[in-house]
């Protein structure tokens, strides 16, 4: 995590957007934690106890069953103590209040500035509104294994084939932030998007849907075994996607950082509506109202409604009470 911050500070300016995610992620650390974390009296436990209960508090609270956690390299820094936390692949540093009562998933280094691309600090933009068209153009810009880039693709994709053909929609990769494999599942998806248009958003569907593929952390025997079920529930061909990946597919990927670095995406999800990119609950009905909003005239399709449930960060189909703003 705190490598992802560096890389962000390198690259793109402090917008809106990032003081609404760190104000939503304090409030939702206090919404879960006044609770208490329920470790009792950690001082002078041992440090495999700390991180068991670390693990443990996690597991049964904050991701989906069946979801790999691991927790180690536990050392006292900042009058707390920091520890290390793999979820599904994904590695950040975290800390522990000595009370054991706080749990801080999200490490910001108050010491140091956050520069603009040239350098030089700015100041905070103001979000434009975004503009009305008779067919709003909506991009969802996601890394593929990112939580909560997968979180807003299961929110969108409801709305999505709601609003059909009245709205222009399209998925666009922002790169590879957790590995390798993420690099090669955002090919995968082009791939399809290319071969399959009509079936690429029921992929992506299935494929944040399943817990195991997060767990198979991109291994190639483990990912067939669950994506060749998906190939065959939609009529794909794996030797078809095989071929594309091989010849197109580099291509195509390039296109799309090129893409997501001319408009200044670098985080997922972002999610931009004529132009404008913009912030909403990860609920069907809270995207649906803000794409609905962005027409000069509304279709019937805004009037429906959607689940109020906000979708859960990560691989899996349950849901969550939280309004948890976070990105990748």
């Amino acid at each position: 995590m705190e490598d992802f911050i560096q890389e962000r500070r390198k690259k793109f300016n402090l917008s809106v957007w990032m003081i609404s995610t760190i104000v939503i992620a304090l409030l939702l650390i206090v919404s879960i934690f006044t609770h208490g974390f329920g470790i009792k009296s950690i001082t002078g436990a041992t440090t495999s106890d700390v991180e068991a209960q670390v693990k443990d508090y996690i597991e049964k609270n904050l991701v989906e069953t069946g979801t790999t956690v691991e927790v180690g390299d536990l050392t006292e820094e900042n009058g707390m103590y920091k520890v290390t936390i793999t979820v599904a692949g994904q590695k950040f540093d975290s800390y522990v209040s000595k009370d054991g009562k706080l749990l801080f998933p999200q490490v910001i280094d108050m010491t140091k500035e956050i520069p603009s691309a040239s350098g030089t600090q700015t100041q905070p933009q103001i979000q434009q509104e975004v503009p009305k068209t008779d067919k709003p153009k909506v991009e969802l810009y996601v890394f593929s294994y990112c939580p909560y880039g997968l979180q807003m693709e299961k929110t969108a994709i409801p709305v999505v084939k709601l609003l059909g053909s009245k709205i222009e929609f399209k998925i666009r990769q922002v790169g590879a932030m957790h590995g390798e494999y993420e690099k090669i599942e955002a090919k995968r998806q082009l791939c399809i998007e290319k071969n399959y248009p009509n079936k690429f958003l029921d992929y992506v569907s299935a494929f944040a849907a399943n817990t195991k593929i997060g767990n198979c952390k991109g291994e190639e025997t483990c990912l067939n075994k669950e994506l060749n079920p998906i190939y065959s529930d939609l009529g794909i061909s794996s030797s078809k996607i095989d071929k594309c990946m091989k010849d197109d597919a580099e291509k195509l990927y390039s296109n799309e950082e090129q893409n997501a670095a001319g408009n200044g995406v670098g985080g997922s999800p972002t999610l931009i509506i004529n132009g404008v990119e913009t912030q909403s609950e990860r609920n069907p009905d809270a995207v649906k109202e803000l794409i609905c909003s962005a027409f000069k005239s509304a279709p019937d399709e805004c009037n429906k409604k959607l689940s109020s449930e906000n979708a859960s960060p990560g691989f899996g189909t349950s849901t969550t009470s939280s309004a948890s703003n976070g990105s990748c």
